[in-house]
């Protein structure tokens, strides 16, 4: 079964606290688990920013949500227990519990309204969502990284051949490739290049060199692209080389890369504009929005 929207847990999550105990973050995870009968694969499927499981993050806005409601209160870390409003609410036995339904609790409209700006979402907007804040604002960037992305890579293959190829080293020094070194890379030129466009040191010791071949191409890297490229390596004496390209590699490519003794990395188009925001390269950063936890051993009392 799919993992149900947090609105939709809000009224299951209440009723396991109708026993008035007190709760664990974990046990309610589990119990909506096995209510809405999600298998373990859906269990482990996180956010986009791979750092927190889907349900794990709806199971904790609802509870969120039911405590801004004054339904559910925080008993020490990671736990709670059902507030007597919570109580006096199941008694009344409704059908569903949802963003609208919590309107009714002056606490809730509160929390709602809570520093709110002409630029955000009014209430009857944030009734449609299905998805949790975090989630849309992980969505949103989403859709902004991959707009940037297809920017970058058309104004990528519109330079000229040799900026391109001074691009892809100033992307693997600032990924790392080369640390201090003066002489930490360097292109090749086009003359007696012998396949390499160029070359950096792996490591900051320089003690080893990766060859580099860079192709500002819009048709796909076939098979014999690589097999001169592993070639030009074997002249060089080295077995590591990268090749990177605005365009995408053939399976024929990728197979042959993946059978040679020699370790070719194969970077397409849409890799390279990845790389390039996460490395800073050709872009930079306009605001940056920080999202916080609560730091409950704080809270502690000794």
């Amino acid at each position: 079964m799919a993992i149900p929207d947090y609105q939709s847990i809000m009224l299951p999550l209440l009723k396991f606290t109708g026993d008035g105990k007190e709760h664990s973050s974990r046990e309610a995870v589990e119990y909506i688990s096995k209510l809405f009968n999600i298998i373990e694969d859906e269990k482990r499927k996180l956010l986009s920013s791979g750092q927190q499981p889907i349900i794990n993050n709806r199971t904790g806005w609802a509870r969120t949500y039911l405590k801004k409601a004054n339904l559910l209160e925080s008993t020490k870390r990671s736990y709670f227990k059902i507030t007597p409003l919570g109580l006096e609410v199941l008694k009344k036995n409704p059908k569903e519990i949802n963003v609208k339904f919590l309107e009714q609790f002056p606490e809730f409209i509160k929390f709602i309204n809570l520093k709110k700006t002409d630029t955000e979402q009014p209430k009857e907007e944030i009734e449609k969502y299905t998805q949790t804040p975090r989630e849309l604002l992980e969505m949103a960037h989403g859709e902004i990284k991959r707009n940037l992305a297809q920017e970058l890579l058309n104004t990528v293959k519109n330079t000229s051949p040799e900026f391109f190829e001074k691009l892809v080293v100033d992307l693997l020094t600032k990924m790392g490739y080369g640390g201090f070194l003066p002489d930490a890379s360097e292109i090749t030129g086009k003359v007696g290049d012998e396949g390499i466009d160029g070359r950096i040191k792996e490591d900051k010791l320089g003690l080893d060199v990766i060859y580099i071949q860079a192709k500002r191409w819009d048709v796909p890297v076939g098979r014999p692209e690589i097999q001169k490229f592993a070639g030009a390596l074997l002249g060089q004496r080295s077995k590591k080389g990268i090749f990177i390209t605005t365009s995408i590699f053939s399976n024929g490519a990728k197979d042959y890369a993946q059978s040679i003794d020699a370790k070719i990395r194969l970077i397409d188009g849409e890799e390279l504009a990845e790389l390039m925001i996460d490395y800073d390269v050709g872009v930079s950063k306009i605001k940056t929005f920080e999202i916080k936890n609560m730091d409950s051993d704080y809270f502690i009392e000794e």
